[in-house]
C-alpha cells in the first residue's frame, strides 16, 4: 500500500520534530522541511528511519515564494502531498511602543507569507485526490493575546481567519483546513521565559503540555477518523485560555 505523504514545516523545532516523529510512527511518508536547522531535521530523520518509518530532509526558507514553489514542485514529482502540518513560525517579542517594522514583518512574513508560499504550490495536486488534510500550528496568544507579542498575535489570528475561510473553499473536496492552538509547551525557550512557579499560576492544569501532546493532536487531525472536523481553532493548553 502507497503511504500518504505529510509535509512538516518547521520540522528541525522541538514541537516540528515530535509532529514528525508522531506523523511517521502512524505510517505517513514524513518530508521535514526546515532552514536554518538542516542538521538538527537530519537528526529527526534518523530517528524516524532508526523506528523504521520514512522520512526527507528538505531546506526551505518558507518566507521566499519563487524558491519555496521551486522546491515544492520538485517534491510534487514523487506524488501529491496529502498532509500539510505549517507550524513554521518566530518569536520577537517587544512593546509595540518600542518594535521595530523588522520585528513586525519578519514575524508575520514566517507565518502568514509562509502558509501561502507552502500551502497554495500543494493545493490543486491535492484537490486531485479528493482527500487531504491541512494542519496548523498556531498559539493561544492568537486567541487571547499576550504582552510584548502583537506582531506574534497579530500572524496567528491571521491564520486563523485563513485556515476558517480555506476550509470553505475546500471541503467539498474532501480536505478539511484546522488550526492546533498550543499554550505553554515545555521547550528550551519556554524553560528560559517560564518559571515553573509562573506556569503553576497561569495555567489551570499547574504544568506545561508536552510536544508529544500536541503531535498526538495534530496526528489525530490527519487521520481517517477526522473527516468530519474542518474549519477549528482547537486548543491545547491546560485550561489557559
Amino acid at each position: 500500500m502507497t503511504r500518504k505523504r505529510a509535509l512538516v514545516t518547521g520540522g528541525s523545532g522541538t514541537l516540528g520534530a515530535a509532529i514528525c516523529r508522531r506523523l511517521a510512527h502512524a505510517g505517513y511518508a514524513v518530508a521535514i522541511l526546515a532552514h536554518h536547522h538542516r542538521p538538527v531535521a537530519e537528526e529527526v530523520a534518523a530517528h524516524i528511519h532508526a523506528d523504521g518509518g520514512i522520512a526527507e530532509v528538505v531546506t526551505c526558507d518558507v518566507t521566499d515564494a519563487e524558491s519555496t514553489r521551486s522546491i515544492l514542485t520538485k517534491l510534487l514529482e514523487s506524488g501529491p502531498i496529502q498532509i500539510l502540518v505549517n507550524n513554521a513560525g518566530i518569536h520577537n517579542d517587544a512593546a509595540m511602543a518600542g518594535m521595530t517594522a523588522h520585528q513586525w514583518t519578519g514575524v508575520i512574513a514566517v507565518s502568514l507569507h509562509g502558509f501561502f508560499n507552502v500551502t497554495q504550490p500543494l493545493l490543486m495536486p491535492m484537490i486531485g485526490t479528493r482527500w487531504g488534510r491541512i494542519i496548523t500550528v498556531s498559539s493561544v496568544s492568537g486567541i487571547v493575546g499576550r504582552r510584548g507579542q502583537t506582531n506574534y498575535a497579530a500572524a496567528k489570528a491571521g491564520l486563523h481567519g485563513a485556515t476558517k475561510s480555506l476550509a470553505m473553499e475546500v471541503a467539498s473536496r474532501g480536505i478539511t483546513v484546522n488550526v492546533v492552538a498550543p499554550g505553554i509547551i515545555e521547550s528550551p525557550m519556554v524553560q528560559d521565559a517560564f518559571p515553573p512557579d509562573q506556569i503553576e499560576a497561569l495555567v489551570p492544569m499547574k504544568r506545561s503540555g508536552t510536544p508529544e501532546e500536541v503531535a498526538s493532536l495534530v496526528n489525530y487531525l490527519a487521520s481517517e477518523e477526522a473527516g468530519y472536523i474542518t474549519g477549528q481553532i482547537i486548543g491545547v493548553n491546560g485550561g489557559l485560555a
